[in-house]
C-alpha cells in the first residue's frame, strides 16, 4: 500500500481549520511550494549556515550535508506541517457498546522545540471513552507522531492531539498526558540533564468526574 493510501489529506485540512477555531494551530504562513522546492531552498540556506560556521564543504563528509538536512526537515522531522501527511483514521461503530476507558500508554514522542529547533524526547499517554465510535489503536500512535513531527511547544502538542481525537471520535471524553525531556534544557542554557516536563489536557468525564480522572491517573502510575 502506498503512503498516500495510508493518509487522509482532506481530514488533515479539516483538522487544521478546527485547530484554528480552538486557537491551537501551529503558526503557519500559506505556501505554494512543493516539497522538492522546499528541499532545494533549505539546502541552499543550510549550506550558507555551515559555511558561516567555518566548515569546509569540500570535505567528503560534509559536502552533501545541506541536502541531507533539507530532506530530513521536509520528509521526516517536520513532515507533520503538511496536512497531506495526516494519517487515515477511519472510525467504526461501537457495535459491542464498549463504554469503559481505552488507554494507550507509552507512545513514543520525538519532536523539536520551536524555540531552538532541538529535540523533545518522551512519551504520550492517551485515553478516551467511546461515544458511538471507536478508533484502531495504531491510529492513536499515528496521530501523536503526526503532530510531533513539526516544531512544537509541549503544551500545544498536548492540545493538538486532544482536539484531533475529540474531532474524529466526536467526544470530549479524551485525556492526553505527555512526559518529555527537552534538549533546549538538557544540552544548552541551564544544562539540566535529569528534569522532565509533564503536561496534560483532560476533557469531558476525565476532567469533570473525579472517579474517571482517578482511574486514568492510577493506570498511568501502574
Amino acid at each position: 500500500m502506498s503512503t498516500l493510501q495510508k493518509n487522509n489529506p482532506t481530514l488533515g485540512l479539516e483538522l487544521e481549520e478546527f485547530l484554528k477555531q480552538q486557537g491551537q494551530n501551529t503558526p503557519l504562513k500559506p505556501s505554494s511550494m512543493s516539497d522538492a522546492q522546499k528541499i532545494k531552498k533549505i539546502a541552499s540556506h543550510f549550506k550558507e549556515i555551515m559555511e558561516t560556521l567555518g566548515l569546509d564543504l569540500s570535505d567528503d563528509s560534509l559536502h552533501d550535508s545541506p541536502n541531507r538536512v533539507a530532506k530530513m526537515y521536509v520528509n521526516e522531522l517536520f513532515c507533520g506541517l503538511n496536512p497531506a501527511h495526516f494519517p487515515k483514521c477511519t472510525t467504526i461503530d461501537n457495535k459491542i457498546n464498549y463504554d469503559e476507558m481505552v488507554l494507550v500508554r507509552d507512545i513514543k514522542v520525538m519532536s523539536n522545540c520551536e524555540h531552538h529547533f532541538v529535540t523533545i524526547d518522551g512519551f504520550a499517554h492517551v485515553a478516551y471513552i467511546p461515544n458511538g465510535k471507536v478508533l484502531g489503536l495504531s491510529k492513536i500512535n499515528r496521530i501523536v507522531n503526526y503532530f510531533s513531527r513539526r516544531p512544537q511547544v509541549q503544551e500545544r502538542l498536548n492540545h493538538q492531539i486532544f482536539h484531533a481525537l475529540s474531532y474524529i471520535l466526536d467526544t470530549q471524553d479524551v485525556a492526553v498526558v505527555i512526559d518529555a525531556t527537552h534538549y533546549c534544557v538538557k544540552a544548552r542554557g541551564v544544562e539540566d540533564s535529569s528534569s522532565h516536563t509533564y503536561t496534560s489536557k483532560l476533557g469531558g468525564k476525565f476532567k469533570s468526574n473525579p472517579a474517571t480522572r482517578s482511574e486514568f491517573l492510577s493506570l498511568l502510575k501502574n
